[in-house]
């Protein structure tokens, strides 16, 4: 097996984060994938970027502080 490193970016393995796991994924050259080592989620660039978008969907308001008063009639 190709020995594997860090890809140019690290990206966080989508499946692994759903999960409030926080995993970085390696990069194979050879075949021109990111992969994971804990759950073995395997993506081309693009569809781990696709993935990610997800989960920024998820955490979108982790900024902002709820009220009551956002939700008032």
């Amino acid at each position: 097996m190709a020995q594997a490193g860090k890809g140019r970016l690290n990206y966080r393995c989508p499946s692994c984060f759903m999960r409030d796991i926080d995993i970085d994924m390696f990069y194979d050259k050879e075949k021109d994938e990111y992969y994971c080592l804990r759950c073995q989620y395997r993506g081309d660039e693009k569809n781990v970027l696709e993935k990610n978008e997800l989960a920024r969907f998820r955490y979108g308001m982790i900024g902002r502080r709820i009220t009551i008063e956002d939700y008032g009639d």
